[in-house]
């Protein structure tokens, strides 16, 4: 049970980033409060990697761990709910929950991630995060050499072949559609032998996510083992918004190189503002705008 109201530093999201945060606030011997709903975006994911001292470890078994670690410093507290409204005030910042409660501090950090918005594609969401995978650096070593497809189409469907023909030549790139490829990039796409499908996806065939084969919409098949895709996303927390905070034209939280945001007092990291998502970058960006954050309070508290 919290019993204070009034804290140093909030934090929304208490996934990877959020932790990392966390962990070198409380070692500051920061007042902070992390709020989370303990839905983070990897969920679904079964394995982690290229973390070291992590690859290979269960998603949720780090950010157990981590949520342990970080609970040693006595000054940090956890809540278990939804951030759902934040105002700005004379002493700094106020958030409510979904269920009622009002928390008062000084900055917030926002480490709320993002939400990717799949395809409406039979079995996708299924497959997604277990062979549906979006970053090779994460998962293409263990399905390096299989039967593998690229759902993309243009320039981001010729730049994502390239990348993930490193992992496997056994490659197709599905255009779920015309194709938008300019001739050079579909010459050049043919001479390394990828192939290049345009029927429209109609769904995957799996079991339990492990994909299998893609069906298209004229009824035929391939078999595959791993498919690629880089959907479009969106704030999984509209609240930095709502506060004044800047986006990019890629939607991501616009911080400069502190993790700091346009509004004073306002810091994000992790997914939220990282264009190449993974757990070791989420980390790392959490730590450093957890330290950012103690030395703006160390200076204003200088003056």
């Amino acid at each position: 049970m919290i019993q204070q109201k009034d804290f140093e530093i909030i934090i929304v999201g208490g996934s990877y980033s959020g932790l990392s945060a966390a962990m070198s606030l409380g070692r500051s011997l920061r007042q902070v409060l992390v709020i989370d709903s303990g839905l983070p975006c990897n969920r679904q994911t079964p394995h982690s990697h290229n973390f070291i001292t992590h690859d290979g470890e269960k998603p949720a078994v780090i950010s157990a761990k981590a949520k342990i670690q970080v609970d040693f410093y006595n000054t940090v507290q956890f809540y278990s709910g939804t951030a759902v409204d934040a105002i700005k005030t004379e002493k700094g910042f106020e958030i409510k929950t979904e269920d009622g409660k009002t928390f008062a501090s000084k900055k917030i950090l926002f480490a709320t991630g993002v939400k990717d918005l799949l395809p409406e594609i039979k079995g996708f969401a299924d497959c997604w995060g277990i062979s549906v995978l979006h970053c090779p650096y994460c998962h293409g070593y263990e399905v390096k050499k299989e039967k593998t497809a690229i759902i993309a189409n243009g320039e981001m469907g010729f730049e994502y072949a390239k990348l993930i023909s490193n992992w496997t030549k056994e490659l197709r790139l599905l255009t779920n559609g015309q194709s938008t490829l300019t001739s050079e990039q579909t010459k050049i796409l043919k001479k390394h032998q990828i192939e290049i499908i345009e029927d429209e996806v109609d769904s995957l065939e799996h079991e339990n996510g492990n994909i299998q084969s893609v069906v298209f919409k004229n009824q035929t098949k391939i078999e595959v083992k791993a498919i690629y895709h880089r959907p479009p996303f969106e704030q999984h927390c509209s609240l930095p918004e709502t506060l004044g905070c800047e986006l990019t034209e890629q939607g991501l939280i616009k911080v400069d190189m502190m993790q700091k945001t346009n509004i004073p007092g306002i810091y994000a990291s992790g997914d939220s503002v990282i264009q190449a998502r993974s757990v070791a970058m989420a980390v790392s960006s959490g730590s450093f705008a957890g330290a950012s954050i103690n030395k703006e309070l160390i200076e204003e508290s200088f003056i």
